[in-house]
């Protein structure tokens, strides 16, 4: 994975310090995820120029937009940027169209630069000609994120963008952002403390936690870090990108594949081909040392345990990772754990999806787990995010 964005910040409020050196992925969606306060907007107002670090650095590119040994700052007007803000904050006296046409205008671009795209991507063509008081709070957002894209930023920007919508309109706008990560050609920044929010958009997650960033990295690896409060979470879950390979009419079942596997899930009504993303709470997956052949569940996985931790909950947080390997595997033909693993450090850093179970304290210890070992993993639910 490029990582084309650098940016690093040292700012001090007081009471509030933002302290980040990061390195950022140059497509995709980036989530800012924490909690109220933690710094996230400020960071993204520092990469926009509407906030300046004393000591600060930001590369998008190759163009350095801050540099503040060599004393360079770019303006926020002439940044290559769309900036998504809580309110859409349109012109109410302009309808949909004008309303896009106006930053074109602003910077100098012809009106009648095709927009095509961005409007079939929105689901927003036939709303061109009413004015912003006749539309939705989600159509209206979506407006506001054209209105952005228009003007063909080399980065988009988005602060919460959902945080004004009222559950149904959230709903209403989520598979529009879902499609972001796939068909844009340059690097969102998203920011939201709503974790449904990060696990069915993030791509590349930025934990901010108190103006600093403790981890950052793919969506799935982050979450099973175990230093992370993430994992320990009750509603913990981990993020696979899967691909639908068939239907099984006759059981109501939908098949999907990942790096390496297949699993069954509860009929879906989607071609073949299609992507989603498959979210596996820890507490409905399970661990057992050999291949169990007399279960009802479907879904079980061949897994290497690649870390432990306890809460104070009495239970034992296993995160485990599924080799990236076709086939069948059973660990227990394997002469040693280190050769189940091999094949995940082979494909690289983050190719084997990474899963954590909640398991209780007394089964980890009957069951003598313990990093390295390999073992089966059986899922007993899965939800579809997008």
């Amino acid at each position: 994975m490029t990582m084309p964005i650098t940016a690093r910040f040292n700012l001090d409020y007081g009471t509030f310090k933002l302290a980040v050196d990061l390195s950022l992925p140059g497509s995709g969606v980036t989530v800012l995820f924490g909690p109220s306060g933690s710094g996230k907007t400020t960071l993204l107002r520092c990469i926009a120029g509407l906030q300046r670090a004393p000591q600060g650095f930001l590369e998008i590119n190759g163009t350095i937009w801050q540099d503040s040994e060599r004393g360079i700052f770019v303006p926020t007007h002439k940044r290559s940027l769309g900036y998504v803000f809580q309110e859409a904050n349109l012109f109410p006296h302009l309808t949909v169209k004008q309303n896009l046409q106006f930053g074109l205008k602003r910077i100098g671009k012809s009106a009648a630069t095709d927009l095509s795209h961005i409007l079939e991507l929105l689901g927003i063509g036939h709303l061109l000609e009413r004015a912003p008081d006749r539309l939705s709070g989600g159509e209206r957002q979506r407006i506001a994120i054209a209105r952005a894209l228009a003007l063909n930023p080399e980065i988009l920007l988005m602060d919460e963008p959902l945080a004004a919508l009222d559950f149904k309109r959230k709903q209403e706008i989520l598979p529009f952002l879902s499609r972001l990560h796939r068909e844009l050609n340059i690097p969102v920044l998203y920011v939201t403390h709503a974790q449904q929010e990060m696990a069915q958009l993030a791509d590349y997650l930025v934990i901010m936690d108190e103006g600093r960033s403790p981890a950052s990295g793919p969506l799935a690896e982050t979450l099973s870090r175990l230093d992370m409060p993430l994992a320990l979470d009750r509603n913990a879950a981990t993020v696979w990108p899967v691909t639908i390979a068939g239907h099984e009419a006759e059981y109501h079942l939908t098949h999907v594949t990942f790096a390496g596997g297949s699993i069954s899930l509860p009929s879906f009504a989607a071609k073949i081909g299609t992507p989603l993303r498959l979210q596996i709470y820890a507490r409905d997956v399970s661990i057992t040392l050999q291949k169990p052949t007399d279960t009802s569940i479907l879904n079980v996985l061949p897994a290497v345990i690649t870390g432990i931790a306890d809460d104070e909950r009495g239970h034992s947080i296993v995160q485990l990772v599924l080799p990236g390997i076709a086939g069948d595997t059973d660990p227990a033909q394997q002469s040693s754990a280190s050769e189940i693993r091999q094949p995940i450090a082979d494909k690289g850093a983050g190719q084997g999806n990474s899963l954590l179970a909640h398991i209780t304290l007394k089964s980890a210890k009957l069951l003598k787990l313990r990093t390295g070992m390999a073992v089966y993993v059986q899922i007993k639910g899965t939800s579809i995010l997008n």
